[in-house]
Order: structure tokens, then sequence, then C-alpha cells
């Protein structure tokens, strides 16, 4: 096991690195601000160990940290919970030079950093997520969001954290089908720009399945790579960032017909399949690659499929999405392996005839 922990850099206007490796939150005082005094710790229960452990290194370093603990999942990321957060930090006095560090998966961070973004106009937040999801996806690339009754993540900021530390360890306890579910947005990161990703999981189906896999790491830290080169780039999502919605538009519909009961990793998973199928059918990607969507997604055990009455109920949810404009739905495919293009105001016999693919 390598020891060292992997920096891998995200440029752009504020720059930062994402530190891949264990213990990694020993490198939370150094990504601190040399006035700051106060960091509210924004966690969950089901994350008390990480949580514990960022309290320790930042008590040892002579600070005060503060925990602010919040629910769970989808039902954190509603403003009043994050209202909630303001009031507390108000109360502790927290300043411009003070810090919020969020530990947990995608739902915390999201909120932490929004939570962040707008208190005095902007204070620093370090992300430390402990899911495979977080880590990939949801810490690295400045996005903020919580839910609103219209959708997901429609309320939010790009907001770039001062640093992100994903500790390996943490992924040993997470359930396995949390853990499964992080391992769309990485199947996504392979499709879209590191096909050397795919082959990996090919190669070894039931070692990608679990944190225990002899590729884990590099898994993570390529997938933390493609976001990272992406987001560089483009920070406010106004060019080539759109391809890491690939999957997305689909997926964040299913996600509003189910009221966030499935998991981001399995609505992204069915999306993948649509969105290849769409591209497919474009004539934008090949059978071949189409088709291996399917195959690799359901060797690790994700959801190829969704319920084939709910298709109207689904459209009616994507028109509504942040990536659609106007009236024009828009959509992420391949451009075949590697690359992406985007697919505007598809014909809407184009579409259910995508969707059939996905139906049950």
């Amino acid at each position: 096991m390598n020891a060292e922990p992997t920096r891998i850099a995200v440029a752009g206007e504020r720059p930062y690195d994402v530190v891949v490796g264990h213990d990694a939150v020993a490198e939370l005082t150094g990504l601190l601000g040399p006035r700051t005094r106060q960091v509210a710790v924004v966690s969950t229960e089901t994350v008390r160990a990480p949580a514990d452990r960022v309290v320790e290194v930042l008590a040892g370093a002579g600070l005060r940290p503060c925990r602010i603990e919040v629910p769970d999942a989808e039902d954190g990321k509603d403003v009043s919970v994050a209202a909630a957060c303001w009031t507390r930090m108000g109360e502790l006095g927290f300043t411009r030079s003070d810090c919020v560090v969020g530990v947990g998966g995608g739902a915390v961070t999201d909120l932490a950093g929004f939570v962040a973004s707008v208190w005095l106009r902007g204070v620093p937040v370090v992300h430390v997520p402990t899911t495979l999801l977080g880590m990939v996806d949801a810490a690295v690339g400045g996005k903020t969001g919580i839910n609103t009754p219209a959708g997901k993540n429609l309320v939010g900021t790009f907001h770039p954290p001062a640093g992100v530390l994903c500790d390996l360890g943490t992924l040993a306890a997470l359930p396995a089908v949390e853990y499964v579910a992080g391992l769309a947005e990485v199947v996504k990161a392979g499709f879209i720009a590191d096909p050397a990703i795919l082959d990996l999981v090919e190669d070894d189906p039931a070692g990608a399945a679990g944190p225990g896999g002899p590729h884990v790491r590099e898994l993570v830290e390529r997938a933390v790579r493609v976001k990272a080169d992406v987001v560089a780039t483009d920070l406010r999502e106004s060019g080539p960032r759109e391809a890491l919605n690939y999957g997305h538009t689909l997926a964040h519909a299913i996600e509003r017909v189910e009221r966030y009961r499935w998991r981001h990793g399995h609505a992204v998973s069915v999306g993948m399949v649509f969105a290849a199928e769409l591209g497919r059918l474009a004539g934008t990607v090949d059978d071949a690659v189409a088709k291996r969507h399917a195959g690799i997604l359901a060797a690790v055990g994700l959801p190829t499929g969704y319920r084939a009455d709910a298709w109207p109920a689904l459209l009616d949810a994507m028109r509504v999405d942040k990536k659609a404009r106007g009236a024009t739905l828009r959509f992420v495919v391949l451009d075949g392996l590697g690359a992406t293009t985007r697919l505007e105001d598809p014909d809407p016999r184009l579409l259910e005839a995508a969707y059939a693919v996905v139906a049950r």
C-alpha cells in the first residue's frame, strides 16, 4: 500500500488540491488560513468517527472546532438546515477568516459548501468526503447546492473549496450498496474521458465493487483527475463542464419522481444507459459502446432500468432541470468513447425510443 498521499491539483481562478490517501485529514490544518480561529465542522451522526478525527486534528492545532450536526442524505440539503447552520455560526461570532469543514457524503459537502459560500459573502470551506461518490464527484469542482420542492440543486453557488481530503480508509465503513452507488460516477468518468477506468472495472468487476479491491485507489485518482481537468477550464458550467452531466438529465428526473429516495448513483447509472442509447440513435456513438454501458454497470451491481409507466412524469421533470434552457431540453451524449457532445431539443420520438431500453 502506498503510504504517501497523492495530490491532484485543480487549477483555475482559485486553485486547490485534492489529497487522496490514508488519514488524509492529517493535512487539514495546512489548508486553513493563518488567521483562522474557529472551524464549523458540518457532519451527520452516521460519520461520527471521521468527524471526531477532524475535531482531534483541529484541536491539536490550537483551533476551536464547533460541531454542527445535520440530517443525513438529501434531508440535510434544505434551506431550513442551512439557516440553522448560519444561526449557529452567528452565535459563535464566525468571521470571514474562519472556516467550514464538511465531513460526510455528497449531500453534506453540497450543504457545507453552500453554507460557507453565502456566510459573510463567502468563507473558506474544506471538504472531507467519506463516500466514494463524494470523493470522485460531489466534493470536487466548487458546485454547491440545496434542494427545493421544484427539484434537486436548483438553489446553489459556485464556491471552490480550499482543499479536498479523501481518506480512503473511510470507504471500508460504507455499506456495500453505498459504495457501489458511487461507482456510477467512476464509470461515467471512464466513458466521457478516461477509458482505462472501464478496462480496470471490466477486468475485475468484483474487485471494483468493494473498497478492498486492488484498483480502488487508482480508480479514485483517475476519476478525480477527470473531474479536476474539466472544472479547471470551466468552473461555472458554461461549456466543457457539461460533459460531467452525462446521464444526469434523466437521473435528476428519476430522483425527483422518487422524492430523492433513490440513491444518486443508481439514478445516474440508469441515466447513462438512456444517454448511451440516445447517442446511438442520434448517430454519435456506435452500437458496441452503447451496449458496453449496461454490461459494465450491471457487472458491479448497478441498476440499468426504471419503471416504464414513469416516462410522462420523467419528461416533465427533465423540463425543469437546471440543464434545460427555456423550453429546450439538452442532453450530453457520447461522441465516441472518451468524448462528449450536446444534443439539443431531440425529437420526442427519439427520447421515447431511448427510454424503451431502460423501461421495465
